[in-house]
Order: C-alpha cells, then sequence, then structure tokens
C-alpha cells in the first residue's frame, strides 16, 4: 500500500523555471506520457525537483508496478 504525503508551501505557485512535473507511461499504450502530478510550491527549484523524485521513487519501488515514473522540468506537455 503507497501512502505519499505531499507538503507544499501556502504561499503560491512558483515561477515556471522551478516547476516540475511527475508522468508514467503505460504497459498497454507504447510512449504514453500519463501525467501524474505537478510540483509548484514557491519555493526553491531543488525543493519541487526532490519532492518530485522523492514521489518518482515511491511509486516506482511498489511491488508489482510495471509502469515507469520520471519528472521533467516545468508544467505538463503533451
Amino acid at each position: 500500500m503507497l501512502v505519499l504525503v505531499v507538503i507544499g508551501s501556502c504561499a503560491g505557485r512558483a515561477p515556471d523555471d522551478r516547476v516540475y512535473t511527475l508522468y508514467r507511461n503505460s504497459v498497454a499504450v507504447e510512449n504514453a506520457r500519463h501525467h501524474v502530478a505537478t510540483f509548484d510550491a514557491d519555493e526553491e527549484e531543488s525543493y519541487n525537483k526532490e519532492n518530485c523524485e522523492t514521489a518518482a521513487q515511491l511509486f516506482q519501488s511498489q511491488p508489482g508496478v510495471k509502469t515507469k515514473f520520471w519528472c521533467e522540468k516545468g508544467f505538463y506537455k503533451k
């Protein structure tokens, strides 16, 4: 069972150059990229990057997970 707690700043949204987005692929659709979460706390870039990478690792490490999770800098892009 995965329990994910994300604590973010209440100060507002970060500038675009400090945002990271978490994606996953699909076992059913080749080259799929699905949006999972956007990390846009109004903190230093490293804060959003590290939280995104931590979430990716937690999702990826669950038993039986066959999809891949990864982070990209910036807001969601198709």
